[in-house]
């Protein structure tokens, strides 16, 4: 069993990048387990400071729910033109301590969402620096970026377009196949 941890960075419920991990939990393989982290509201702003022995339980969670994981999945909507700013501060508290944080050498996928045409591309590309920086390993044809989503889902949940739930399993399944390459190297 692969075991896919997927960290949404919107936060409210009903947002288009929760529907979309939800999504690739419900489209993912018999053998891939994709659950998504619900605690990120819960972490603080990344202060070293509070890092170390006494870190906040919330980002130890965090921590050990990413160590735990074969693979994570990031969702990010682009919130003025970049990645929200809860990914952000979770990829900075899975990137510690510097070289061996929760994300280094990890098989990661990002999807991308936006109502825009642009289809949240700058999101995406930052968001694949920043988890590259942080020692995550960007999976071949582990990206995607879902633009017009207003349009495209018009008030049903993302699984009901076909196509973008293709996508997604895709996404999910080069995820599975890249932990599977890690495993064996």
């Amino acid at each position: 069993m692969t075991r896919v941890l997927a960290l949404v960075g919107s936060l409210r419920d009903g947002s288009v990048s929760r529907q979309l991990a939800e999504t690739a939990a419900e489209t993912a393989a018999e053998n891939v387990e994709v659950t998504l982290y619900e605690g990120l509201a819960d972490v603080p702003f990344y202060n070293e400071d509070l890092d170390g022995d006494a870190a906040p339980a919330a980002a130890v969670a965090l921590r050990d729910a990413a160590a735990d994981a074969d693979a994570l999945l990031i969702v990010t909507p682009e919130y003025n033109g970049t990645v929200s700013a809860v990914l952000k501060n979770a990829v900075d508290w899975l990137s510690r301590p510097y070289g061996a944080g929760a994300l280094s050498g990890k098989p990661v996928a990002v999807v991308s969402q936006s109502p825009s045409r642009n289809a949240a591309k700058w999101a995406l590309e930052d968001t694949v620096k920043t988890v590259g920086i942080a020692g995550g390993t960007i999976v071949d044809g582990g990206s995607l970026s879902v633009g017009e989503t207003f349009g495209k889902f018009s008030g049903v949940h993302a699984k009901e377009h076909a196509e973008t739930a293709q996508q997604v399993a895709a996404v999910v399944a080069a995820l599975a196949d890249a932990t599977k390459v890690l495993a064996n190297a």
